[in-house]
């Protein structure tokens, strides 16, 4: 059965620009299944879908002399007198990719689709090749609405900034974002009940990044050391990033550790965001914070708590709705995130405490719209968000 995702719309809108259309993300999002069902979609039998993890599908783009592409494509019944929609799978796997498709599309009517699975790698190969002629997407794992979807739930998807708390859609949906919190969303993996399952699958997913992408896609030499960095920072989640402090805690250099992180976030693993303040040229200077994109990856790494997990889905549904920072002061009083003019603070089990709180510090930074987003439900306070209520 297939699930629509939703940036299958956007990438259909853009199928009628000249733009290269470029769509990347973490291993196993679905990118693939997403290509082969807007090549369906296309009212048009001059397409042709290309998966360059076939060999001979690679040899034929290392070709020196391009036109023998053009006459390949020929021979499988494409009309190069008329536009030509080509899909083309995992273009990291050829190096050669860049100049192929600038010469086609520079010298044919061909509608690229193209999908990869690192922007790291993709920045590296199109930024000057390609500068102007593509429009990059990013595939992310389910957000919880595409959760539900894929369980067959029907749910209403509530805008931004959300509604307090429901009764009848927590006891509807709770299992569901209890779920969603402890495994991620990787579509395979919410496609299994088994927990053991979705466990093998959620180890096979970062094995598979650490041993084969990172191999692929940078020349770090030791893996061994990357690997000691990600399981740390999966028990961090919520803590400043200090270089210093973690270079000391791992054994790794500063530079060594700035530039895994870097690769890190190229990669679509993790996600850092910046502090809030009313001076924006303060801000880079500050400590960072880090979440990773996914749940599921971050409970495989380490042994993270369950208000860890929870702050990091918090802060991964609400990055579908823009870039939220953090505000933290020198006496250690923080709040948690900052998006759109409202102050966030995520909490499993809220309180009238935790709002009170909330409002004090956000009311001293100018912030008057202010919110709890909680995970379980309080018999004695309903002043909060539901976390399961955000997409």
């Amino acid at each position: 059965m297939y699930f629509e995702r939703t940036i299958l719309n956007e990438l259909f809108e853009h199928l009628s620009s000249r733009q290269i259309t470029v769509l990347t993300g973490m291993r196993r999002t679905g990118k693939t299944t997403i290509l082969k069902e807007l090549l369906k979609r296309i009212n048009s039998k001059n397409k042709f879908y290309i998966d360059l993890e076939r060999l001979d599908n690679r040899e034929l783009f290392n070709e020196k002399n391009y036109d023998n592409i053009i006459n390949s494509l020929k021979q499988n019944g494409l009309k190069v007198d008329e536009k030509i929609f080509l899909f083309i799978d995992e273009i990291q796997i050829s190096s050669n990719i860049p100049s192929v498709i600038k010469y086609l599309y520079d010298n044919y009517n061909i509608k690229f689709v193209l999908t990869g699975s690192s922007s790291y790698y993709l920045k590296n190969m199109f930024t000057e090749s390609l500068s102007g002629r593509k429009k990059i997407f990013e595939l992310k794992t389910l957000n919880f609405y595409e959760f539900l979807k894929f369980k067959e739930i029907v749910v209403e998807k509530f805008p931004f900034p959300f509604h307090k708390f429901n009764a009848y859609e927590y006891e509807r949906l709770n299992r569901f974002y209890y779920e969603f919190v402890e495994y991620g969303g990787f579509p395979e993996v919410v496609l299994t009940d088994s927990i053991n399952e979705k466990t093998d699958l959620l180890n096979d997913i970062i094995t598979s990044y650490i041993y084969i992408d990172l191999k692929s896609l940078s020349d770090i030499k030791n893996i061994e050391n990357l690997n000691k960095l990600l399981k740390l920072l999966a028990v961090r989640i919520g803590s400043k990033l200090i270089i210093s402090k973690i270079s000391s805690l791992t054994g790794i250099s500063r530079e060594t550790v700035k530039n895994y992180l870097q690769f890190l976030e190229d990669t679509f693993i993790v996600k850092r965001i910046n502090t809030f303040t009313k001076n924006p040229n303060r801000e880079i200077s500050k400590a960072q914070k880090l979440y990773f994109t996914d749940n599921g990856i971050m409970k495989i790494l380490g042994a993270v708590n369950s208000g860890s997990l929870f702050e990091n889905a918090i802060c991964n549904q609400l990055l579908n709705y823009g870039t939220p920072k953090y505000y933290a002061r020198k006496d250690g009083k923080e709040i948690d995130f900052i998006l759109n003019d409202f102050a966030f603070e995520a909490k499993e089990s809220p309180d009238l405490y935790d709002y009170k709180k909330l409002k004090r510090l956000s009311e001293k930074i100018g912030f008057s719209n202010i919110a709890l987003i909680g995970k379980n439900r309080m018999d004695n306070f309903s002043d909060y968000i539901w976390g399961g209520s955000i997409s």
